[in-house]
């Protein structure tokens, strides 16, 4: 198996920051706990406060997309439905 590195990029809209920011924080603790999860951890830009970056490392992608179908993470999709700017997600691979 190999391991997965995310990268996902949030951008809220500006007057929305405020829930963006509460909503993905709901999401630490219980995808932490999830099987496969290694690491996740979320970033604000210090420029740029509507700008969140998660950072996440995954056992597998199989775990991960299990993650992705979770509850947790279909409510955060609900409850921003309409408070995200832009959402970019890079899967990745660490190289040595």
């Amino acid at each position: 198996m190999t391991e997965l590195t995310i990268v996902a990029n949030i951008t809220a809209k500006a007057d929305k920051v405020g829930l963006v920011k509460m909503e993905l924080e709901k999401l630490i603790n219980i995808t932490r706990s999830e099987e496969g999860c290694l690491q996740y951890d979320l970033h604000q830009d210090n420029d740029n406060p509507a700008h969140f970056m998660f950072y996440e490392n995954w056992k597998s992608r199989e775990l991960w997309q299990a993650h992705m179908e979770a509850q947790h993470l279909l409510d955060y999709m609900s409850a921003t439905d309409d408070a995200v700017e832009v959402f970019t997600l890079n899967e990745m691979t660490r190289q040595i």
